[in-house]
């Protein structure tokens, strides 16, 4: 399979996605979004296909948005702004309601919809020097389109502090909080990835498809009427004064005129 910024591959039953772009800590665009995606989707068709690893090359995981990507968003109106939010959107939807277990190994940096990205998985692994952060609140905008997927991952009154501070936390607490179900030393990160996919294979793949789906049906019933009014709210706090200001200052490199010392 071919991306521009991917790298997919199928072994033993096994479908790594790797994002491509560690010159900008794999940051997601419009183009990194359709491929993931696409990707995704077909490895949820397969019957070749047990579990999807979710990985990213270089440095980081996945850093949130691209700087390139924001300034075009930034200057969409609210429709477009919807319609980008909304691809955005299916792609959490696409990972997150996947049949098979998608595990993501986690190192560096996961910020914002990177944050998000491994909330959608079923099990993450992260090196114990990563950084996460739902740093959307800084840049007055809000985590709006990843919400469901962080909300039903680590619980309403840790996803309201995180949300609403931005700040910045490490694998540790991430583990504590339920975001992350292990966390290992860089150096190990492979090979405790590796045995976790050793013990998935072991299990019946119709069990567990059919366990996600009981889980999604018993805690996550209302997942689906969420997903409109995340698209909404995110596209509404982008073409807003503070989401306006928010998100020239941060590609100016300065403090939003909000902030206050």
């Amino acid at each position: 399979m071919a991306y521009d910024y991917l790298k997919a591959e199928l072994e033993n039953a096994v479908f790594t996605v790797t994002l491509t772009r560690p010159e900008r800590h794999n940051a997601f665009d419009e183009t990194l979004i359709a491929e993931i995606t696409d990707a995704i989707t077909w490895a949820n068709a397969s019957p070749h296909v047990r579990v999807i690893v979710l990985r990213g090359e270089g440095a980081s995981f996945c850093s949130g948005a691209d700087l390139n990507w924001m300034k075009r968003v930034a200057a969409y109106s609210i429709e477009e702004n919807e319609a980008d939010a909304r691809t955005m959107q299916v792609m959490f939807e696409t990972i997150a309601n996947s049949p098979k277990v998608v595990v993501a190994r986690v190192q560096g940096a996961a910020i914002g919809g990177g944050a998000g990205l491994v909330a959608t998985c079923d099990i993450a692994i992260a090196a114990d020097d990563t950084r996460f952060a739902f740093s959307e609140v800084r840049l007055g905008i809000a985590p709006a389109v990843i919400a469901p997927y962080v909300l039903r991952k680590i619980g309403v009154g840790a996803a309201r502090a995180l949300f609403l501070t931005g700040e910045r936390f490490g694998a540790a607490e991430a583990y504590r909080l339920g975001l992350v179900q292990n966390v290992v030393s860089s150096y190990e990160l492979d090979a405790a990835v590796n045995d976790k996919i050793t013990a998935l294979l072991q299990c019946s793949p119709a069990a567990i498809t059919r366990i996600k789906q009981l889980v999604d049906d018993i805690v996550f019933q209302e997942l689906s009427h969420a997903a409109p009014m995340t698209v909404r709210a995110i596209a509404e706090l982008r073409v807003s004064a503070e989401g306006q200001e928010g998100i020239k200052s941060f590609l100016e490199k300065r403090k939003p005129n909000y902030a206050i010392d």
